[in-house]
């Protein structure tokens, strides 16, 4: 065979398997996409059985309120300030030593499950500091929850803390911190705290609230209905606030070191705390 025929045929044999390498890759793109489309059908199709067994879950839930029937009724109401508050329509709730010089801004929701998380490994290690005047607390109440699953327990439990912060501060974090605890704080999907009966149940455990006709009233009349909705349009307007809980030290966020995520434990939380204190 001539040199120039050899050439040829390995110029050939490069076509051809270059050829054959662009039909494979042809190939493996449409199977990605099939695999891709598939998923994305899959994950939709999961999307709207959740979305529907929530909404029929609201549905036939004992005719619990929806976020936009409890809001239109709480507008109607007249805006009573608990005791123990300041600033305008009374959502300044500071708690703690008045002389500590450093404050802790908390940002929680109620139906929130890493609030609750938060609040059943790391609630007393924060308490305990608040009671030592290692600082005070400020804390802004969110109730978004109640749009993206929906329901009313982000609101409903806020009047009622509203309710227990009016018999004293101490009673508002009690209160705060049974009903996130493991034996009482439900599924993020579950609407549990719409009930005013469940949030009197959880009550009981809490001494300065079991048989206090004056906060069962004012849980059951929805006293502070319309001072929880002002509460949650405060934290829709914090600065710097994407989600729950966030923890800020004189307006500077905690996190942990190295990281933009959210102390959590009480060894991170500890450490984030040191550090502010030291500013």
């Amino acid at each position: 065979m001539s040199k120039r025929n050899t050439q040829e045929a390995k110029r050939a044999a490069r076509e051809r398997l270059r050829a054959e390498r662009e039909r494979q890759a042809k190939k493996d793109k449409m199977r990605r996409q099939l695999v891709v489309a598939a998923s994305i059908v899959g994950v939709l199709a999961i999307a709207a059985g959740v979305g529907f067994a929530v909404t029929n879950m609201n549905d036939s839930s004992g005719g619990k309120v929806s976020s936009k029937d409890w809001t239109a009724a709480a507008k109607d109401k007249k805006l009573v300030k608990p005791a123990n508050t300041s600033g305008k329509d009374g959502t300044t709730v500071v708690i703690g030593d008045e002389k500590a010089e450093k404050t802790l801004e908390v940002y929680e929701d109620m139906r929130c499950p890493a609030c609750a998380s938060f609040e059943q490994t790391t609630g007393d290690l924060m308490m305990k500091d608040i009671e030592n005047g290692a600082y005070k607390a400020s804390f802004t109440m969110a109730a978004f929850i109640d749009e993206m699953a929906p329901g009313s327990g982000s609101k409903n439990s806020l009047s009622a803390l509203g309710a227990a912060l009016d018999v004293s501060p101490e009673a508002f974090l009690e209160y705060k911190h049974t009903l996130y605890s493991k034996e009482n704080h439900p599924e993020e999907s579950d609407d549990k705290f719409s009930d005013d009966s469940y949030l009197l149940e959880v009550s009981d455990q809490v001494k300065e609230l079991k048989d206090n006709k004056e906060f069962e009233k004012a849980v059951k009349d929805g006293t502070y209905d319309k001072w929880a909705q002002a509460m949650a349009k405060k934290f829709e307007s914090a600065k710097d606030v994407q989600g729950t809980p966030t923890f800020k030290m004189d307006g500077e966020k905690l996190v942990v070191e190295g990281t933009e995520n959210t102390p959590m434990t009480p060894d991170q939380f500890q450490a984030a705390v040191a550090k502010a204190l030291e500013k």
